[in-house]
């Protein structure tokens, strides 16, 4: 059974909803953490390449993918007090972390501000500094209720334009439909709600603190990140002590798409690395 068939099996409530979450393989641990608007679907290569000699634990944020979509807080702020109790729960010490999107400031949230210790961190195009938000982003916090009632196949198109945005050679049908489809239906308000609810200042508590992040950390980046510009990766590095920077050609915001073969193979490298 290939790991993209592979539902999320083990539930861990938190604050009343149901979050999804897996473990896939044996060994020391590794902690995957999607963005925005994306769910553990995004890292099956990477749960391939890792669960040969690794236990890789995988979950939905709250209001994503397979976990419950709350008519509640889902911001970033609930999200790393969610991870940092995941943790917890699944007894784990210092896991590594690999996070891409908004999965960067809530694990760094959860390092930072919650006390979750981690081995290691590695930060793929991640949302960590400000100004971030694009202009739809905007659009949508001043009036979520307006796209929250657009009829459903005008929010298709506009999700499907918006997602594909993310590549940079472009996404194939079948992964297109299956990074909308959580969306659709009911999901079409949560949809609207984690954007309402995305700030700056979650970030931004968590940006002066970077300075006293002590474990090793690699940041990767696409050169063709379209959402968020290759310049972030060498400030976000000035900014996190002793940490290095691997640049993936060709790949836009959703490298684990555009290059997954480069990513994965820089993640097995570097995680390799840090336990010689």
């Amino acid at each position: 059974m290939r790991v993209d068939e592979v539902e999320l099996d083990e539930t861990f409530d938190w604050n009343g909803s149901v979050v999804r979450w897996s473990r896939f393989g044996h060994g020391p641990p590794v902690v995957l953490c999607h963005g925005t608007p994306w769910s553990s679907f995004v890292w099956r290569t990477t749960i391939e390449a890792l669960s040969g000699d690794r236990s890789v634990y995988v979950w939905d944020m709250v209001g994503y993918g397979q976990s419950d979509k709350p008519d509640g807080d889902v911001s970033l702020e609930a999200q790393g007090e969610l991870l940092s109790a995941l943790v917890g729960h699944w007894g784990l010490d210092a896991p590594d972390v690999i996070a891409h999107d908004y999965g960067g400031t809530v694990c760094l949230r959860a390092h930072l501000l919650h006390g979750m210790a981690v081995s290691s961190l590695t930060l793929v195009d991640v949302v960590a500094l400000r100004p971030w938000g694009s202009p739809f982003f905007r659009l949508v916090a001043e009036h979520p209720a307006v796209f929250t009632a657009l009829p459903p196949n005008l929010h298709e198109a506009l999700l499907r334009e918006y997602i594909s945005g993310a590549s940079g050679p472009g996404l194939r049908p079948e992964v297109l439909n299956r990074l909308v489809a959580p969306w659709l239906g009911d999901g079409q308000a949560a949809f609207y709600r984690q954007i309402a609810q995305a700030d700056e200042q979650f970030t931004a508590e968590a940006e002066r603190r970077y300075v006293d992040i002590n474990v090793p950390t690699l940041i990767v980046w696409g050169n063709a990140d379209a959402w968020i510009p290759i310049d972030r990766a060498r400030r976000l590095a000035s900014l996190i002590p002793n940490s290095s920077i691997e640049i993936i050609d060709g790949a836009g915001h959703l490298v684990q798409e555009d290059r997954p073969t480069e990513l994965n193979t820089i993640i097995c490298s570097w995680l390799l690395s840090e336990r010689s």
